[in-house]
């Protein structure tokens, strides 16, 4: 079966053919973090006009990468929740187009379950019953699934997510947009033990990351010998090099140690065969270290391609196939709607 994946639910536009759920065909990306970055992040009207400049030269060339026409194409998955309203219809309204034009099969999906799937696309199968990590700019959450669409969230965040935490304090540190791929490199010069940033104490299997965020404001403050009402662009011209990288290090490290003792508590009160990564910060390369360190001797572990752990169409389309395979039916395009928040389910 091969599906036509489309993803707008962001700041990418992106489509991809992907042959029964696991065969890439193409996979084609349009990323607007250029044209954000002037800005320290998304800001939605503009996202939005970019998905609409994109979404049909993008479409074409997935098409034109895996060597078929659209009359090829069993069925057309895309991202219909969460994210940004104006980009979720763009990427909706072009692959309600396309269905209704040439009767094909129709199908949306959750954004937070096509991340999850990006595993099913390295050639390799994780096993069931596992347990995935969502980690992003937008969501935080333990994810345990005893089969194929069966979605029990057993952690989420109370407040930041993991990546807007990672935009957040590198903004403080006067790093570029985004955050997790700029202070991952700070941190490479970086003593990840220089400064001891406090580990959020968040009953059961839940996260706090706003706390750290502060700590490391304030521990910058503290560095520098500021008030603390000083904002953080002027914090930026009294650090040295040297002094982002520690801090950056430090953060990363701690981030990192709070998801892996999240994590582990989960591994311990649910049977997993499995452990995944899913969403863009699960390319953060500490973490993926510390992953298979903590878990290769008890558990499988999996987490995506650095490049399919970003938004794209291929996830999208992947996360499609196993649906219809555990019985879902194809939506009626002119009923489908857009939903800006939701959980999976």
């Amino acid at each position: 079966m091969k599906i036509l994946g489309i993803e707008s639910s962001c700041d990418e536009t992106a489509a991809a053919v992907v042959e029964n759920g696991s065969q890439i065909l193409s996979n084609v990306i349009v990323s607007q973090i250029d044209i954000h970055a002037a800005y320290g992040g998304v800001i939605p009207e503009v996202a939005a006009r970019s998905h609409i400049e994109a979404i049909q030269p993008v479409i074409d060339k997935a098409l034109s990468d895996a060597k078929l026409n659209i009359e090829d194409i069993d069925a057309i998955a895309v991202t219909h929740t969460p994210g940004l309203v104006g980009s979720l219809l763009v990427g909706t309204l072009a692959a309600r187009g396309i269905a209704i034009l040439h009767n094909i099969p129709f199908y949306p999906v959750h954004h937070l379950k096509s991340h999850i799937y990006a595993n099913w696309l390295s050639g390799h199968q994780p096993e069931f019953p596992l347990l995935a990590a969502v980690i992003s700019g937008g969501h935080t959450q333990i994810i345990y699934m005893e089969r194929h669409d069966s979605f029990e969230i057993i952690g989420t965040t109370r407040d930041d997510a993991i990546g807007e935490c990672f935009d957040k304090v590198a903004k403080i540190l006067g790093l570029p947009y985004p955050g997790g791929p700029a202070i991952a490199k700070a941190a490479e010069k970086g003593n990840p033990d220089k400064y001891k940033l406090p580990i959020p104490k968040v009953d059961n299997l839940d996260f706090s990351f706003s706390g750290i965020k502060t700590a490391v404001l304030r521990a910058v403050q503290k560095e520098l010998n500021l008030p603390i009402t000083t904002p953080s662009y002027e914090l930026q011209k009294h650090l040295n090099a040297q002094q982002i990288a520690d801090f950056a290090a430090s953060f990363q490290a701690t981030a990192v140690k709070i998801l892996l003792q999240k994590l582990k508590k989960a591994a311990k009160n649910h049977p997993a065969k499995s452990i995944l990564l899913a969403g863009g910060v699960s390319a953060n390369a500490l973490l993926r270290e510390e992953l298979l360190k903590t878990f290769q001797n008890s558990h499988q572990v999996f987490f995506p391609e650095p490049k399919l752990s970003t938004d794209n169409g291929a996830m999208v389309a992947s996360a499609a196939f196993y649906s219809i395979k555990s019985g879902e039916k194809a939506s009626n395009p002119y009923e489908l709607d857009i939903s800006p928040r939701s959980i999976i389910q």
